[in-house]
């Protein structure tokens, strides 16, 4: 018998030519915490049904990874649609909405129906019935016609619509129990991996809660963001009216020469939730004397502050714009995170007892000179900008740490007026395949960092897990202390960032270490057709990213 050696975990050892990273996997159980999801053999993800075909090093991977996180999550995804199925029959389908702190939030349809705990009982009991029995998910790779054939036989009309737009010659699609559907990106190889989930009742659907990949054995929070789920409900409406649910629906609008309109009504709404949010502002003018705005990176908040601005304005108030980064401390007095690096991210990088002196002085009515931060020397200098707040005047504030009243602990609360601001998708490539909003955001940087900062994608994504640390130490914990919540998602801008991203992200290769998240989302833009840009405005927030803004970005 033919054998290769290779390291696996640390550990060198022969292996047969003809195994497969599962069988290898169950030599290797003990040296992970939970199941093992999926293998990386050097920058390569592999499903533990292939055969190992080189030397490269392996390391297989369980939840508490991040691409396993997402191999658990469609692993669990097809697994719910075919206990539904089972419980309810084939005519009611599910949709997999969106992402709520890690958790899945889901809906019935076909007939629609609000689920009671009684039902999601049920429904769990039969997922689990498939994890005992460790069933196993069988991949089938399909000439594309008969994927087609396959999916319409089910009842899977979504996915018929998605294939029709895709080019590729084979399509995989993965049975269970004999019920076919298809994934986009990497599948555990059985449910028995699948071990910790539950159901619960939640708004008009309900939630999949998946383990925390910090704690072990535990499962993420119970409580999930409010505001931010009325956001995504009202987006979910949104696209319902608009006939824009899905990836194929949007590749229609192209197709049938529709993509202006859409450009049009989602800039539209854009501005009439800017205004909403201007009068909610305008009707506290007599206590409120501080906006503060505050996002994830990506979200467009500069254009979103400028708009909102221009919106203060048509109502009669003055606004003027300050900006947190300007009160940073100078760089010898940074503090330094875990590494000995210096962290700006971190709110005590910020000269607080300055802001809050001066937010003070500005709200009692008096004359305050701005400070300037010199990103080039890292100091602040004199900026020879005063501002004083008079009759029908606001201060606009923008920064990561708007929304912790730890920022301006000395400004009663009342003269404050919080907003965040995030780009919350809720159009999805198909029902069970939903768009991940950090991914979107990625993206929209991606474009950005190459186009105005001249960074190419392989740094913007080598330091996206700094940021996304940053957001949720810093931002997503607090989204729920805002005044209002403004989502700089649209419909169409995915269609228009492809032809500005693939370029950079083919550019990376395939030894480097961003090759797995580039190639991601490279398959995951192959959904989209391309569109041009040429009806978007100028004052619109997608401009930030793409190039062309009226405003100073």
């Amino acid at each position: 018998m033919e054998t290769r050696k290779v390291n696996v975990m640390g550990k060198e050892v022969q292996i047969p030519k003809d195994m497969t990273f599962g069988e290898l996997a169950k030599e290797f159980e003990g040296e992970v915490f939970g199941k093992i999801l999926v293998a990386k053999q050097g920058n390569s993800l592999r499903e533990l049904i292939c055969p190992i075909r080189t030397d490269e090093d392996i390391t297989f991977l369980d939840f508490r990874d991040k691409e396993g996180v997402r191999v658990y999550e469609r692993g669990i995804s097809l697994l719910l649609v075919k206990a539904v199925r089972d419980v309810l029959g084939t005519a009611t389908g599910v949709e997999i909405e969106h992402s709520l702190r890690g958790n899945l939030y889901c809906e019935l349809r076909s007939p629609q129906q609000v689920p009671d705990a009684d039902l999601l009982a049920k429904i769990e009991a039969r997922m689990k019935e498939y994890v005992a029995a460790d069933t196993p998910i069988v991949k089938h790779v399909c000439p594309r016609e008969v994927a087609i054939s396959i999916v319409k036989e089910q009842g899977l009309q979504d996915k018929v619509e998605l294939f029709r737009y895709r080019t590729a010659s084979n399509i995989n699609l993965y049975e269970l129990d004999g019920f076919y559907d298809y994934f986009f990106g990497y599948m555990p190889d059985s449910v028995g991996a699948l071990e910790w989930f539950t159901l619960m009742p939640f708004e008009t659907g309900f939630l999949v809660r998946f383990p925390d990949p910090a704690k072990t054995g535990e499962l993420l929070p119970e409580e999930q963001p409010r505001k931010i789920s009325k956001v995504f409900l009202e987006q979910m409406h949104w696209c319902q009216l608009m006939q824009v649910r899905n990836v194929a629906e949007l590749n229609r609008t192209i197709v049938e020469g529709k993509f202006g309109d859409l450009i049009r009504v989602n800039e539209a709404l854009h501005e009439k939730k800017i205004a909403e949010i201007a009068d909610q502002i305008h009707q506290r003018m007599d206590k409120v004397r501080v906006v503060l705005i505050a996002g994830p990176s990506s979200s467009g908040k500069t254009s979103f502050a400028n708009r909102l601005c221009i919106q203060l304005r048509a109502l009669g108030v003055k606004p003027h714009k300050v900006s947190l980064d300007d009160y940073f401390l100078n760089r010898e007095d940074t503090p330094l995170d875990e590494h000995g690096k210096k962290n700006f991210e971190r709110m005590e990088a910020l000269d607080l007892k300055r802001l809050n002196q001066d937010l003070k002085q500005i709200i009692a009515g008096e004359e305050v000179e701005l400070p300037y931060y010199n990103f080039l020397t890292g100091k602040r200098e004199h900026s020879g900008e005063f501002v004083q707040l008079g009759e029908g005047e606001i201060l606009v504030m923008e920064g990561i740490h708007g929304l912790n009243d730890r920022l301006t602990p000395e400004i009663p609360a009342e003269y404050k007026f919080k907003i965040f601001i995030s780009a919350i998708t809720q159009l999805n490539v198909d029902d069970h395949n939903r768009i991940s909003t950090s991914d979107s955001r990625l993206i929209r940087r991606i474009v950005r960092d190459f186009q105005f900062r001249g960074r190419s994608a392989r740094t913007t994504i080598e330091s996206w897990g700094e940021v996304r640390q940053g957001e949720e130490d810093n931002i997503f914990p607090f989204q729920e202390n805002a005044d209002a919540v403004f989502n700089s998602a649209t419909l169409y801008e995915l269609c228009v960032l492809k032809q500005y991203a693939e370029p950079q992200l083919f550019a990376i290769e395939k030894n480097m270490p961003e090759y797995p998240t580039a190639k991601r989302l490279i398959k995951f833009l192959s959904y989209f057709l391309a569109a041009p840009g040429l009806e978007i405005p100028n004052n619109s927030l997608i401009k930030e990213f793409v190039g062309g803004s009226c405003f100073k970005v």
